[in-house]
């Protein structure tokens, strides 16, 4: 259930089995994950335990870590000479005043183009395995120069960024402090953009200090919610563990949305429609939710998954009715805000001249 939910049954035809399965070796194990369906032990979705963040964001070993590379990639972040009109950033849409977002419907890019997707936070990005909607990046680091270098987003070109890095002293200093002997390359700008987005983590929330034996921190409408999160209205079928993704992609029936999403990425009929499932931490601070920014509020969010979508096309099998009464739904919206974490402080850095 929820922002962008549950798996996909397989429509594969005319395909033999060992065809199937080697086609889809082919695409590899995180396709293969989109696919199939889920099924978990009833003693796992009903174990808090199981949806314990971990303490650790991975990080490729050529990337580790560290203050300089964290100060560094913060100035890049919020730096809008890394567009071609000098004047949008990466914080120009992933705003940390808005949840990460930018609490618009949908992106708005170079001159003012009104884009497709809704921005989607970058809170807990880190422990993605894909990133963007479609998942057609496999790192932050792969991911950082995407929205640059896209026409209708920042419509940079890597050439021109470079030459204008390189000509700021302050630039050259903090290269040379993050990453030694290496330079102002694509590489290391990806790096260390990447680098400070993995400081951008939501935890030590509510829910949380409960699932850790604090009985007091979270109210009874919370614990309700969390039941019926992992029981009668199955939202676990997608958001699990302790990111509340599944890392999947998939159709949830949204009316009006003709984007074919991953199936741009794997042209495999069950992901025709099919997006990732985001984060449920700190959701409650960067509406409007779903690919297309749909909907405004948490309560309507709950609601589309109550009917049971409304597309039936393509849908998710997952997706059904769920009666769920009015309290339910408030119980739902409770322990969704539960999720709210405690971020790390952003001090806008003071950027090179």
């Amino acid at each position: 259930m929820f922002f962008e939910g549950n798996h996909r049954g397989r429509e594969v035809k005319n395909v033999n089995r060992n065809a199937y399965l080697l086609a889809f070796l082919a695409i590899g194990a995180t396709a293969i994950a989109t696919i199939v369906p889920l099924t978990r032990a009833a003693n796992d979705v009903n174990d808090k335990k199981s949806f314990r963040l971990p303490s650790e964001i991975p990080a490729p070993a050529g990337n580790m870590q560290t203050p300089d590379r964290v100060e560094l990639g913060k100035m890049l972040f919020f730096d809008p000479r890394l567009s071609g009109s000098n004047w949008i950033s990466c914080a120009s849409c992933h705003n940390p005043s808005l949840g990460w977002s930018d609490g618009l419907r949908t992106a708005v890019g170079n001159g003012m183009q009104v884009l497709a997707r809704a921005t989607p936070s970058i809170v807990n990005s880190g422990f993605n395995r894909l990133q963007m909607w479609d998942g057609r990046f496999s790192s932050l680091e792969e991911q950082a120069w995407g929205p640059m270098l896209a026409s209708d987003e920042m419509h940079g070109s890597s050439d021109e960024i470079l030459v204008k890095l390189r000509a700021l002293p302050g630039y050259v200093d903090a290269f040379n402090k993050a990453y030694p002997g290496e330079g102002i390359t694509k590489e290391t700008v990806a790096k260390a953009v990447a680098n400070f987005e993995r400081t951008v983590v939501s935890k030590d929330s509510p829910f949380d200090l409960w699932i850790q034996g604090d009985e007091s921190a979270v109210s009874d409408p919370v614990k309700r919610g969390f039941a019926l999160f992992t029981g009668k209205a199955n939202c676990v079928a997608c958001h699990s563990g302790g990111n509340f993704t599944d890392q999947g992609f998939h159709n949830i029936g949204l009316e009006g949305s003709i984007d074919v999403g991953r199936y741009a990425q794997v042209p495999v009929k069950a992901m025709k429609g099919a997006f990732k499932t985001p984060t449920l931490r700190d959701a409650t601070l960067s509406a409007p939710y779903m690919h297309n920014g749909i909907y405004r509020s948490l309560e309507e969010v709950v609601e589309h998954y109550n009917r049971g979508g409304d597309v039936k096309e393509n849908l998710d099998p997952n997706i059904k009715p769920l009666q769920l009464t009015d309290q339910e739904k408030k119980d739902l919206v409770e322990f969704l805000k539960s999720l709210i974490g405690k971020e790390p402080t952003i001090t806008v850095p003071r950027l090179p001249q």
